[in-house]
Order: C-alpha cells, then structure tokens, then sequence
C-alpha cells in the first residue's frame, strides 16, 4: 500500500463564520470542572470527516456556499460560535457563552487524489490532516473557537469536509442532528441560487495564486486511535440521580464489545445534567456502586455514524457522501463516558445517551 509523504495539505484560507443574526439573549452553558487546568475538556475533541466524489462545482464552491448556509444554522446553535470563558471577571467557574465570536472555516487543498489517498496504508493516521483543531487554551480560553470546519481539495476533483468541535458540543452533534439541520439549510440555499455559477465567497477569485498559510495556522488534532459506541438508556425514577454507576455500567459493556483485556481503573466523566449545566470529573470504577444487569434497560446500541444519521449529511441533492470517518479524541487518550439526556422543549428529561470512547488496543 502507498505511504502519505509529509507537508501535503496545504491551508489557502481560513474565514470566520459567525451566527446569520445577532443572538439577543445571550445563552450561557455553566461548565463544572473540578480541575480546570487538569481537565482533558480543552484538548478532546469530535472529529468527522464527510468524504465526497467529485460533482458539479468543486470543494472551493462548497466552501464558499458553506459561509452562508453555516451561519444561517448557527442561528438556533449560537453557542457552536461561542466561547469558552471564566465567569465573574475571570475568578468563577468556566462558561460557554453565545457571544457569536464564530466558528473558523479552512480552506485546503491536498496533492493527491481521494482514491489514492483512501488507499493509504496509515490512512488513519493521515486523516487527522483533514480536520483542523486547535486545543483550547487553558489560560485564556476565551479566544479559542470552539468549532472548525475544513474543506479540503483532492487534486481529482473530490472533496473532504472535517469537522471538528469541542467534546462539550458532542451531544449537540450526535443526539441533536445539528449538522443534518445544516445540510439541509445548505441545499436549499445551492438550489435556490443554481443560476448563479460560484458564491460570493469564491477562493480562487479573491486570493493570489500559490500562496498558503500552512506557517501561520497549525493543527492539534489528533489521531484516530480511539473507538465509541453510543448506548440509549432508559432513564427511570429511580436512577434520574445514577448517572455515574449508568456511566460505569455502558463503560463496562462496551469492553465487552471491543473486547479490551487489560481496562482502565478510571475513567473521565462529562455530563449533562440540566440544558444549561455540563460536569466534568474524573472516577475511578472501584469508587462506584454497579447496578446488575437486570436494573438497566439498554434501549439502542449503536455507532456515531448511526446516532448522527450521517448519511443524511450531504451538500447536494443527490449527492451523499462516498464515505465517512468519525472518531472522538483527548488529550490524555483515556477511557471516558459522555452522559446526555435527551431534553424535550419544556427542558424535561427523557431517554439518557451514554457516549463511550476508549483506546483502540494494538
């Protein structure tokens, strides 16, 4: 099988997409972390990569259409476009605010084709350079964008879109459909303007040719070495208050699944635990009662690629993805579990969604 060679993705542009109108309230999320510095939340990250056959218009199009539909989405998702930040004047606890700050849009281009580059023998390890990330600063968290977006060119004429968000968003993305909700909008905005032969925000009509950023913007993401499945739990009476021992439980029945020999003795915990309240601690599993299998009822199991209907995710009418990779990264590539429940309009909580991720074993 082929080998990528070093330094072949090349970054041309990389513009800021902000929400479509100002957000008037402000939304707040309050983020409880018991060790901010030492928490993994600033390095962990969502990443998704929608891999596309070559179509009318190129990757250059999509991205300039993607200025558009994005921010018309991030409309009813302000806090995607928001940042992390210290309340009270930086001496209280840390805050996702909807301050349209927005997300950052990169422009790339690779020198190979999509089939050769699918064929890659380290293909993992080569698909971490078509999703932009950069760690959250730990100091001054409120200057880093919480979301990227990257749309990277194949030299056949195909298309890689990478999106990359804060683990805090993982709900938003997996049990909410924002990005089906943003493809949708996106489609209606290219079909409603199919006269028009390239968007506003054409690349190669507004900078220089051979010029690249690739010394200015550097990335942080990670490989794909980590594996998740989702459980869909039904949320009882009685354990409306058990989401660590729920957590331990999923945790335990996904090393099951992958069949993991040696487990971990902790893991990290990120919990929803109100729509406007995220938790995020550290457990070790002798520490937590366990409930036997009978008290649990494990509705679904599933895949992200399944939660997050990502075959429902493409840009064009007619025109799905040729294939799709996801997978969840951190900074300390440890075992973690991801509780959210599903909350209806009133704030109500119904069914939880227990995100498991761990360590691909060699």
């Amino acid at each position: 099988m082929p080998h990528i060679s070093s330094n072949v993705v090349q970054i041309e542009a990389v513009q800021t997409v902000t929400p479509y109108l100002v957000t008037q309230p402000r939304q707040i999320w309050k983020v409880s972390v018991k060790d901010p510095i030492g928490s993994s939340i600033f390095k962990a990250s969502l990443n998704i990569i929608l891999f596309c056959n070559k179509e009318e218009g190129s990757g250059w199009h999509v991205a300039g259409w993607i200025k558009e539909s994005l921010g018309r989405a991030l409309k009813d998702e302000p806090l995607l476009s928001g940042r992390l930040r210290r309340g009270q004047n930086g001496h209280s606890d840390l805050e996702i605010v909807s301050d349209d700050s927005g997300v950052r849009l990169v422009e790339a281009k690779i020198d190979t084709t999509m089939q050769h580059f699918l064929a890659l023998e380290d293909v993992k390890k080569a698909e971490s350079r078509l999703v932009f990330w950069k760690d959250i600063d730990e100091l001054n968290p409120q200057f880093s964008p919480l979301f990227y977006l990257q749309v990277t060119n194949f030299q056949c004429g195909g298309y890689s879109i990478g999106i990359s968000c804060s683990i805090l968003f993982a709900d938003v993305l997996i049990t909410d459909n924002f990005l089906q909700k943003w493809a949708k909008i996106h489609r209606d905005i290219v079909s409603r303007n199919n006269e028009a032969k390239v968007p506003v925000f054409y690349l190669p009509n507004l900078k220089p040719v051979h010029e690249n950023l690739n010394g200015e913007f550097s990335s942080t993401t990670r490989e794909k070495i980590t594996q998740t499945v989702v459980y869909k739990i039904s949320n009882t009476y009685e354990m409306v208050n058990l989401k660590e021992n729920l957590a331990l439980f999923c945790l335990e029945e996904a090393e099951k699944k992958f069949r993991i020999a040696k487990t971990s003795p902790e893991f990290g915990f990120l919990v929803k635990e109100s729509p406007k309240v995220i938790k995020d601690r550290s457990w070790k599993k002798c520490e937590i009662g366990k409930f036997e299998n009978d008290e649990v009822v494990i509705l679904k199991t599933s895949d992200l690629n399944e939660c997050m209907g990502m075959e429902e995710v493409y840009l064009r009418e007619g025109s799905k993805p040729a294939t799709v990779s996801y997978w969840i990264s951190s900074g300390d590539d440890g075992v973690h579990a991801i509780v959210g429940p599903s909350y209806d309009k009133l704030g109500d909580s119904g069914d939880l969604n227990i995100i498991i991720t761990m360590p691909i074993e060699s």
